[in-house]
């Protein structure tokens, strides 16, 4: 076949791109941070690049050479950004790591990513003091932290100033060309079902990833936004946002570590903030705080919520009493994270209002780049029509083909299988079901425990839910609700039950109800239901 060459210029597809694109055409534009200090901190997207150039300048003169691995343990703000372009853009790989696990899963991914360099915010410190027996392969700490925050003495040795590397460095510093499909950065997911694994994503998969993150039907950012962060910069690099933030040229707000609900609201009301994302724990507390003490908001119009799934009542709560947008999403740290999101055809504009909010409370329709499937336990294509579920299956420009420093291939004939259960109908609308280890087999037939979730936590009384199978003498399986109530409200087992009647069929309705004062939840916000089952295998089921 004689195809003929296209003549086009052949520039690769670099992270470098965006933050330079970002210093030259939106130079001047607002980049805040809400710092572990306490303080509020203001630079700019020219500011920013000066100083990545800078950074990766004074990584190079620590030894660091293309293709190393350099580690974070930092909350989202100035310095953390600087990091994530200093790194991919001079060829190192930036591998962000969640300062919320346990010491000594934080020191197996550092140990697993082979990284060379770690820096860390302050505050974390003390913790970093308590790792660094366990690191040898880091040869460098940068505490990213002003000169006069370094501590007089500590048992971390080789440790270095942030703001002493970047003071150092002129910044006359070019950006290398490379190939595009060379690693810019590493996620690990959360080991929910053993030790985490590292994924590894190219400058190729993160340009097209940010590129449609700001497709209008996707997460829709635009240059005039003001854009907080919620979801943490160790959790699939934000999503993407410092990526997206960049490319679109918009005022960015970084709150650090404070994001309960009092914290978030005073800072998106100071900086007029009209778009953020985040995991619904987190929302619940914001959401509790404006309730509480009769706020509004000024200047807040959209959110995107994933991470898990967003309860109908929460997303009502939004849009009716709020004038907030939410867009409901789904995604993978496989997945760069992007897979699916809640934005209606045009076909469904007229639709009855409840029609039209079922619709939304779905994870969604695929963005370009993805495309997905679900299939039967033989590997067998299943229908799209909202009723046949199956294992859901994806693949896409920014989807893994296999882990870090592993040699298997998780690919089921080139598709990622992603352990959830789904449906997906006529219009291309995925709904997950369940996780596959969460899903409940009560007498031969399948219960969602999300479905179960999403209309307890609708009750009035009811802060959070988590619903379990615990094993059963008669069904083999069936339901357990455990829930945690909102504070001075209160509810009985009998009432929450009465709650379910006439919404689901009976015999898909929780057996009991547990009342605790938390649900456990995973460092990236998640409830952790294997904790739960763990707690409740042996629970004496009510007679009758």
């Amino acid at each position: 076949m004689n195809l003929l060459a296209g003549q086009m210029m052949q520039i690769p597809l670099l992270i470098s791109h965006l933050i330079t694109h970002a210093a030259r055409h939106s130079g001047d534009t607002e980049i805040v941070s809400r710092r572990v200090e306490g303080d509020l901190h203001r630079t700019t997207w020219a500011e920013a690049e000066l100083r990545a150039r800078k950074l990766a300048q004074a990584l190079a003169r620590l030894g660091c050479q293309p293709g190393d691995r350099v580690g974070t343990l930092a909350w989202n703000g100035y310095r953390h950004l600087e990091i994530y372009y200093a790194t991919s853009g001079s060829g190192l790989v930036c591998h962000t790591v969640n300062p919320r696990l346990f010491p000594q899963q934080i020191a197996w991914i550092i140990n697993d990513a082979e990284d060379r360099v770690l820096c860390f915010d302050l505050n974390l410190l003390p913790l970093v003091e308590q790792l660094v027996v366990d690191v040898p392969k880091v040869k460098h700490f940068v505490l990213m932290a002003d000169k006069d925050r370094m501590p007089a003495e500590t048992k971390i040795p080789n440790l270095v100033c942030y703001e002493d590397l970047v003071a150092a460095e002129v910044g006359d510093y070019t950006w290398p060309d490379f190939d595009e499909n060379t690693a810019s950065s590493i996620c690990y997911t959360s080991g929910t079902t053993g030790d985490p694994k590292g994924a590894v994503y190219t400058h190729r998969s993160t340009l097209l990833h940010s590129f449609a993150s700001a497709l209008p039907d996707s997460m829709n950012v635009r240059a005039t936004d003001a854009v907080l962060p919620v979801v943490p910069m160790f959790h699939v690099n934000a999503w993407g946002l410092p990526y997206t933030m960049a490319m679109v040229g918009c005022k960015v707000v970084f709150p650090g570590p404070f994001l309960d609900g009092k914290s978030l609201y005073e800072l998106m009301e100071a900086e007029q903030v009209t778009f953020s994302a985040g995991v619904p724990t987190v929302w619940l507390g914001l959401l509790n705080h404006v309730q509480t003490n009769g706020l509004k908001f000024s200047s807040f119009k959209s959110t995107v919520i994933g991470g898990a799934a967003c309860p109908a009542s929460m997303i009502q709560t939004f849009e009716d009493d709020y004038g907030v947008e939410v867009v409901h999403a789904w995604g993978m740290t496989e997945l760069s994270p992007l897979g699916t999101l809640s934005r209606l055809r045009s076909k469904h504009l007229g639709l009855p209002e409840a029609d039209r909010r079922a619709l939304l409370a779905r994870q969604g329709k695929v963005i370009y780049g993805i495309d997905m499937r679900i299939v039967d336990g033989d590997g067998n294509a299943l229908p799209w029509d909202g009723v046949a579920f199956g294992d859901l299956e994806v693949r896409g420009h920014w989807v893994i083909n296999r882990y870090f420093a592993h040699t298997n291939d998780p690919l089921h004939d080139g598709w990622f299988p992603t352990g959830d259960v789904a449906t997906i109908d006529a219009d291309g609308f995925m709904l997950i079901t369940d996780r596959s280890k969460d899903v409940i087999k009560s007498g031969g037939e399948w219960i969602s425990s999300i479905a179960l979730e999403n209309l307890a936590v609708a009750h009035p009384a009811v802060y959070q839910a988590a619903v379990i199978s615990v094993a059963h003498p008669q069904w083999g399986e069936r339901p357990l609700l455990t829930v945690v109530l909102k504070p001075g409200a209160t509810a009985t087992r009998e009432e929450l039950l009465a709650f379910y009647e006439g919404k689901l069929p009976r015999w898909q309705i929780p057996n009991d109800v547990v009342f605790l004062p938390e649900l456990p939840h995973t460092a990236t916000g998640k409830i952790q239901k294997l904790k739960l089952r763990a707690a409740f295998k042996d629970h004496t089921w009510p007679q009758g």
